[in-house]
């Protein structure tokens, strides 16, 4: 059967996801001041992050339409399902399930699914590569969205960041709490909640010992590790991703591993030197 992901473009695509006919990235887009960014294969992670340094202003992102949504669905495939960043986050998953309403009442002969992350970045892309390893094993659609919803209940996304400005800038964190916490190098130690939201775990002093921590924590709370993909995302920083990828391989076992670099929208939300960890 058939069969098509459409992953929003928070999700970064490995490359072999990219000459895959059976992934499609849609693009949020992102405004700095007056600037207007489309999140695809033109992002430039360099000029956004310089541009985003310059700015007093938080940089703000926009989700894809219903109308755009609704194209990617309808591309021949009898199965379509979607990919979003997490709803508590953005209205990407809204967007994408009103552009599949649409997209069925033109064909309701074909089966769509629009699944929310409740994570972001390469949480999604780990989504996408399961919703894959469905297909290929050739289980039937509604045992597809019953598997991956599972699996997205189980998976664990955590992250450590340089910097707290975009937080402090788009309101998330008072400027007095930026400001002490940039001051005394505290950096904290989050992870995203089975609704999507995001909770800190731990905060220490100094970015080196934050990853540690965040290593810690994960290996503590990981299970049947050997089953599951290791997936590392960095924002500018590969030397430290490669840091904790190192690190975490020596206390556990895992199926496989991915690092990849941010795109625009997780380049966003994680500013320059963030570390994005999800098992």
């Amino acid at each position: 059967m058939s069969y098509k992901v459409v992953i929003d473009s928070c999700g970064e695509l490995t490359g072999n996801m990219k000459k895959d006919g059976h992934f499609e990235s849609v693009p949020l887009t992102i405004n700095v001041d007056d600037f207007v960014i489309i999140d695809d294969e033109t992002f430039d992670q360099a000029d956004f992050l310089a541009r985003v340094a310059a700015s007093p202003e938080c940089p703000k992102s926009a989700c894809p339409s219903p109308e755009a949504y609704k194209n990617a669905f309808d591309c021949g495939a009898e199965h379509v399902y979607a990919v979003t960043l997490s709803a508590e986050l953005s209205g990407s998953y809204n967007s994408a399930v009103l552009g599949k309403n649409l997209f069925l009442e033109e064909h309701p002969d074909k089966k769509a699914y629009v699944f929310n992350s409740c994570s972001a970045s390469i949480g999604e892309t780990l989504i996408g590569l399961k919703i894959q390893e469905c297909e290929e094993a050739g289980m039937p659609f509604e045992e597809v969205v019953k598997t991956v919803e599972a699996y997205i209940a189980r998976k664990k996304t955590y992250f450590v960041l340089e910097t707290l400005e975009t937080l402090r800038k788009n309101g998330r964190l008072s400027t007095m709490k930026a400001f002490l916490a940039t001051a005394l190098k505290i950096k904290p130690v989050m992870h995203g909640t089975q609704e999507g939201t995001i909770e800190q775990l731990a905060q220490v002093r100094g970015i080196n010992k934050a990853l540690v921590k965040m290593v810690e924590i994960l290996v503590q709370q990981a299970e049947h590790t050997e089953e599951r993909i290791l997936a590392i995302s960095h924002c500018n920083c590969p030397e430290r991703a490669q840091m904790v990828k190192d690190a975490i391989l020596e206390k556990i076992k895992v199926k496989d591993t991915i690092v990849l670099d941010t795109r625009g929208i997780s380049s966003m939300y994680a500013s320059d030197g963030g570390v994005i960890v999800v098992l």
